[in-house]
């Protein structure tokens, strides 16, 4: 095979600008879009079906990063797919394009006729029905949409069925759930959710990951240094938890706290979405929490952490405004959302106030390196729902050995919980229903970048499934499957989007 086809590979401007002499030359330009990670049957009659809409036929691969289409995928790495896919006679050029926000790049590029696969019909419908019919001016531009007709082969459906990406434990477990809860069942469970009202209530932090890289031993003393390169800033904390839970649900209400000094006021609020109403006290004994991670760029190691905190509990006076503030509103939400970092805002008249209060609330108290031993959940009761990982679990019934399935009752039950769920990382969760009843459901995730703000995002999907009354074991998949997404993102770098969410979980029920 020659190698011109290598040649079909542009960046996207240098296509766009392609597209724009074409058009001018009146030549009718179609686009696809998507991971394109096998050449099979069906891959074959869509491009010979798009083709015969106009007179070129360009493709956007999806980037590595932003494939997240379900378990394991890509097989491929983006330049392998591109030059595959570029190799097909159909084909005239071939660009690898970012898609965090789904089908940006037809907008940027606007071809005269945007090709979908019918395998994808039932999948869009459902999934992507906001950005196909309320926005498609503004992901789509003018572009006519052309469905390709035909038999269907899905590159999901092939990877599913012939290659082992999962243990045989896990595949049995998929596919009993999936003939308990089919796709569209889940669907309109989690669309339920947009009409709830949610309050969130704890600790906002900022996260700062600076990339360094390793220079060596000093000559003069017993450290390594290391050579700043770059630097991003993070919203993280409960304006992470917002952040996830606006992509569910319409009415979230953040209560949080921040610092007179680098109080980091505008930066949160440029980060915070707009369906999020704020309220924020102000300590004036310190600064809005920020976290600073020195990561090793190469080798994606964390270095070391600074934590800029004050976590004594605030003042009385401050403490008395927020009780005041808090009691008009906390009967108006369905569910509470309490994220106690254990970082000085979450008092124990708080806790009482809000235990007393609220029509529904849920916890989440986390241990870190600046509270280890110290915010156990133990201080909390009756909620609707406790969300916990299995070291802040033992820490609260200071056992480092028993099995978790024992202690997770114990806890459940200490406290009065109605839902607890443990999450384990590679060993799934385990569930606990009014203090005895047991669910396990296992881990869904294959690629993992970063474990930073993947408890965040487990939290704000689920919550929110309580105060809808979903059963517990549909309450730990979704969690799980979100947890999957989460852990592929560079710690609060951006939230996992419901469209997405329900992709991955497309394909793991097939």
């Amino acid at each position: 095979m020659s190698n011109n086809y290598k040649n079909k590979i542009l960046p996207l401007e240098e296509l766009i600008e392609k597209v724009s002499d074409f058009k001018k030359k009146k030549k009718i330009v179609v686009q696809s879009h998507g991971i394109f990670d096998l050449i099979h049957p069906g891959l074959i009659a869509h491009l010979d079906s798009a083709k015969k809409q106009g007179d070129i036929l360009i493709i956007t691969v999806i980037r590595d990063r932003d494939v997240r289409r379900g378990p394991g995928r890509p097989i491929f790495p983006e330049k392998l797919r591109a030059e595959n896919i570029a190799s097909c006679a159909q084909v005239d050029y071939v660009a690898i394009v970012g898609d965090e926000t789904p089908f940006e790049c037809i907008a940027k590029i606007n071809p005269d006729v945007f090709a979908k696969g019918k395998a994808y019909k039932d999948r869009d419908s459902l999934i992507h029905k906001k950005i196909f019919e309320e926005e498609k001016n503004l992901h789509l531009g003018q572009s006519k949409i052309y469905e390709t007709p035909g038999f269907t082969f899905s590159s999901s459906e092939i990877i599913k069925n012939f290659l082992d990406i999962y243990p045989q434990d896990v595949q049995v477990f998929l596919s009993r759930f999936s003939k308990k809860y089919g796709f569209r069942k889940i669907v309109e469970a989690i669309e339920h959710l947009n009409k709830l009202k949610i309050l969130i209530v704890g600790d906002g932090i900022i996260d700062e990951y600076h990339y360094c890289q390793t220079l060596g031993k000093s000559a003069k003393a017993q450290i390594i240094v290391n050579k700043y390169l770059t630097h991003e800033v993070f919203a993280g904390g409960v304006f992470a938890i917002a952040n996830h839970m606006a992509g569910l649900c319409r009415n979230v209400h953040l209560v949080s706290l921040l610092g007179k000094e680098s109080s980091r006021k505008d930066f949160i609020l440029e980060n915070i979405r707009p369906n999020v109403k704020v309220d924020f006290f102000t300590r004036e004994d310190g600064p809005t929490i920020t976290k600073k991670r020195y990561i090793d760029q190469y080798l994606n190691q964390k270095l070391f952490e600074i934590n800029y905190l004050n976590d004594d509990y605030i003042h009385k006076d401050l403490e008395d405004k927020v009780l005041r503030y808090l009691a008009n509103i906390l009967s108006e939400a369905d569910i509470v959302l309490v994220s106690d970092f254990g970082h000085g805002f979450i008092t124990q008249k708080i806790i009482r106030l809000i235990e007393k209060a609220s029509k529904k609330y849920a916890v989440n108290t986390q241990t870190n390196g600046a509270n280890a031993g110290f915010n156990m959940v133990t201080k909390y009761r009756r909620p609707a729902y406790t969300c916990l990982d299995e070291t802040e679990l033992r820490l609260s019934a200071q056992d480092k050995h028993s099995a978790v399935e024992p202690i997770a009752i114990d806890i459940a039950r200490a406290i009065h919980c109605d839902y607890l769920i443990v999450t384990r990382g590679r060993n799934g969760s385990v569930g606990i229903e009014k203090g005895k009843k047991i669910n396990r459901t296992p881990a869904f995730s294959t690629k993992v970048v970063d474990t930073v703000g993947a408890g965040d995002a487990f939290f704000a999907f689920t919550a929110p499934c309580v105060a809808q009354g979903m059963p517990l074991d549909l309450i730990s998949f979704i969690g799980n499957a979100v947890g999957a997404l989460a852990v592929q993102i560079v710690g609060n770098k951006r939230s996992v989007e419901k469209h997405e969410f329900l992709e991955f979980i497309h394909t793991l029920l097939k």
